[in-house]
This record gives C-alpha cells, sequence and structure tokens, in this order.
C-alpha cells in the first residue's frame, strides 16, 4: 500500500496541479555521446516507452547485484547503448532460457541480450550484429574421461536446459544421443555432478565463470560457435537498426575495456594440485575461527534488529505523513488498479459516497451500491477502456449520483512503477460550482 500510495501522489503532483494540460511533455534525457540516427528511428525512441529486455542472470554477463540492481556486461553495454542513442531499456526478469524465449513470443519483452541463434529463434527474432562470442563446450563430471565431442555421447544421457540452441540439431543429427531437458543451466549442472547424466554444454565463456566442485571443461563442440548478439522480437525494425548503429559505432577499445572488466576473472581449468590445496588448511582455520564468529554474529544481529525497528518507524512515519497528505485535499480522489479495484481513496472520497474506506477496499464499482447500477458500470467501462489506451481524460460531464444528479469536472490518469509497467488509475473530480467560484 506504501509503495502504491507514494507512485499514486507522485502522479497527483504532476498531473491535478497541471491539469488541464495532458499535452505537456517530460524532460528529455541528459545529452551523451549520441550517434547519428534517422527521422524514423528519432520519431520511432520518442513514441516507444522504455524497451524491455527480457533478462535471465548468468555471472559477469548478466545478473542482481546485493542491491538487487542489474549489473554485469551486458548491462554496461545497454547503459552505453543508451547513451549513444536516448534508448531506455527496463529488465524483465526470467528464470530459464524457455521463459525468456516466451516472453518475448508473447510480446511481454522487446529483446535479450544473452539469447544464440538457431532456426527456431529466427522464426520470431532478430538478430543484431554480432560483437562477440565463444565456443559451445562439454562439461562432464571430473574424474571422468573428458567428453570430446557428440559421438562420444551415443547411448549416453545429455542434459540441456529446456529450448536450447543447440538443441534441435542435436535432436536431428544425433538420435542416439539420451537428451533430457531441465529448466537451467545449474539444474543441468547439478544432474552431471550427480551421476545422473553424463554431459551438458555451455557456452565456454559461461562454463568457466561457475565453482567446480565435481565437474570440469571438456573439448568445444565441433562446428559450433556462439557470437554474442542483441536480439529484438519480430516487427521492431527501427529498434534493430537503432541497435546495430550503436554497435557499429561502439568503440572497439572500450568494448575490449568492458569484456576485460567482467570476463578476466573466469578462470581456466584448475589442475588437480589446486583442486586439493585449499583442503590442505581449512580444518585449523575453522576451529581457529569459529569463536570468533560467534561473537561477530551476535553483534551483527544486534545491529540488525536495531535497524529493523528504525527503519520500520521511518515506513510508519511516512505512511502517516502520506495518508495526511491525501486526506487534506478538499476533493475526491482515489486510486484504482489494472482490474478497476480500488486501492486507496481520501476521507473526501468517503464523505461524497457516504461508506467507509474499509468496506470498500479492493472492490470495484460495479461491486457495489455507491452509485446508480447504470452509472458505475459506465464509468467502470470507461476505466477499463483508459487502462487499454494509456491516456489521460479531462472533462466536464453530468452523473447520476445516489444522491441526484450532479455536473462535475472529473479527472483520470494513468500512473507507472519505477519499472515503467502501467499500475492502474489516478483519479477525482470536483463540483463544477466549485471549480469555476475558485476563478
Amino acid at each position: 500500500m506504501l509503495s502504491a500510495l507514494g507512485v499514486a501522489l507522485g502522479v497527483m503532483a504532476q498531473w491535478v496541479l497541471a491539469a488541464p494540460h495532458p499535452g505537456h511533455e517530460p524532460a528529455k534525457a541528459g545529452a551523451g555521446a549520441r550517434i547519428a540516427l534517422d527521422a524514423r528511428e528519432l520519431k520511432w525512441i520518442a513514441e516507444h516507452p522504455p524497451v524491455k529486455v527480457a533478462s535471465l542472470e548468468y555471472p559477469r554477463l548478466l545478473f542482481k547485484n546485493e542491491q538487487g540492481q542489474w549489473s554485469g556486461l551486458n548491462r554496461d553495454m545497454l547503459d552505453r547503448i543508451s547513451a549513444m542513442t536516448g534508448l531506455r531499456f527496463v529488465h524483465v526478469e526470467s528464470f530459464s532460457t524457455e521463459h525468456m524465449l516466451e516472453r518475448l513470443e508473447r510480446g511481454e519483452a522487446d529483446m535479450s541480450t544473452t539469447l544464440a541463434m538457431n532456426d527456431e529463434r529466427k522464426a520470431f527474432l532478430d538478430f543484431s550484429h554480432s560483437f562477440g562470442g565463444s565456443g559451445w563446450v562439454f562439461v562432464g563430471r571430473a574424474g571422468a574421461p573428458r567428453v570430446e565431442s557428440l559421438q562420444q555421447l551415443a547411448k549416453r544421457v545429455l542434459v540441456l536446459p529446456t529450448r536450447h540452441a543447440l538443441e534441435t540439431v542435436i535432436r536431428r543429427d544425433y538420435p542416439s544421443i539420451e537428451l533430457r531437458s531441465v529448466k537451467t543451466y545449474a539444474e543441468a549442472r547439478a544432474l552431471v555432478e550427480s551421476g545422473e547424466a553424463h554431459a551438458t554444454i555451455d557456452s565456454e565463456t559461461g562454463a568457466r565463470l561457475f565453482p567446480w566442485g565435481h565437474l570440469q571443461v571438456g573439448q568445444v563442440v565441433e562446428g559450433q560457435w556462439d557470437p554474442d548478439y542483441l536480439t529484438v522480437r519480430k516487427g521492431q525494425a527501427q529498434l534493430l537498426s537503432i541497435l546495430n548503429k550503436a554497435l557499429e559505432a561502439f568503440p572497439p577499445t572500450e568494448l575490449r575495456a568492458l569484456r576485460s572488466k567482467w570476463l578476466n576473472g573466469a578462470t581456466p581449468a584448475p589442475t588437480a594440485w589446486q583442486r586439493l590445496a585449499p583442503w590442505m588448511g581449512w580444518g585449523l582455520l575453522v576451529a581457529s575461527l569459529f569463536g570468533l564468529l560467534s561473537l561477530l554474529w551476535g553483534r551483527r544481529l544486534a545491529v540488525l534488529d536495531r535497524r529493523r525497528q528504525e527503519a520500520e518507524q521511518q515506513l510508519g512515519d511516512q505512511l502517516a505523513f502520506q495518508h495526511a497528505l491525501l486526506d487534506a485535499m478538499p476533493d475526491p480522489l482515489f486510486v484504482r488498479d489494472l482490474q478497476g479495484r480500488l486501492i486507496l481513496c481520501n476521507k473526501r472520497y468517503e464523505e461524497c459516497l457516504a461508506t467507509r474506506f474499509e468496506r470498500i477496499q479492493g472492490r470495484r464499482l460495479i461491486e457495489l451500491d455507491l452509485l446508480p447500477k447504470a452509472t458505475a458500470e459506465r464509468l467502470h467501462d470507461e476505466f477499463m477502456a483508459q487502462l487499454a489506451t494509456g491516456k489521460p481524460r479531462f472533462c466536464e460531464r453530468q452523473l447520476m449520483f445516489n444522491t441526484g444528479p450532479r455536473a462535475i469536472y472529473q479527472w483520470t490518469v494513468p500512473f507507472y512503477g519505477a519499472d515503467g509497467e502501467l499500475r492502474g488509475l489516478l483519479g477525482g473530480w470536483s463540483e463544477v460550482g466549485q471549480r469555476t467560484g475558485q476563478g
């Protein structure tokens, strides 16, 4: 509720004070080292909301840091492209390769930064210019003979994430391989470690980024290369053109510096001595540090508890202030979600409709008797239509209330979350006579 209230008040400050001027344009993004774009590309950027990037966590390439923010090589590249073009990117989290592809197929995302090319994907995706790449490699169990070819896996279990880039080719050309599908690369590696599968296949860059445990990297899959692309859902030719121009203008030295920043830590395959050496001093180290860690942990818990109490107090104060600010508004105000259900309202709204918030919270107008049935149905249909178009609405009109007809000035505007997603409608009204009397 606090989040919705904060967003609603922010929108209120921008729209209520500015009404009726829905044509007001937002300030442009700060200037950067821009590249030359043609009129159609500039028009596309101006007319489109932030580009939604289907994002799957992959160490060092794209991942969430301790603050929950997206980071990594691909995020740095998108930030640089944003400065060059004016495009704005927002990440839409995916939880597997299959989930990411489904988001793109359904139009829930516009592009991705970590997908390889194959014939299946080319049916609904366009691929940018390549800006790097690596080979596909086998990953097998440590201590077993290294996997060197697909022929070696005949009548053995190869585990891959569902809709892996090489899945179709392997099923077609190597039918003797027992192919097993899982959701993620992590599940695939776990099955190899446990011995339930003989091997999996990962990009060479990715395979060397994970802790080794009981795994080892085998040979490169012959004849298969994994270039780095930006993938775009078909039907967005201008977006693809903008991205390609940015990649063409991307300074090679800067690209090398970014790859060095994030990928130089990828470790080569360890020797047997390197795998055993860390264990030799662990017993003594654990024994000597156990008491110290216990003491530090106790102090840490005390600090965290104090911070939690302070944060709860601050949130409580902020919520009380925002409620007081909302209730101080002289006109009825309300906030509804994407289904038209009431999230918030002020005291004046309760007074005008002779109700209490506790009775109507989470309910739609058509589920209540606050207004005549025809009026409630008409307003609800207008709310749903407005959510579909995302356009603000300001109008003078006469509506039938339970107490009789009233001439009002009504306004409703959509509001969005920090991620650029539509969250619902903020609205209210004032008596036409009162509005005129105020000059």
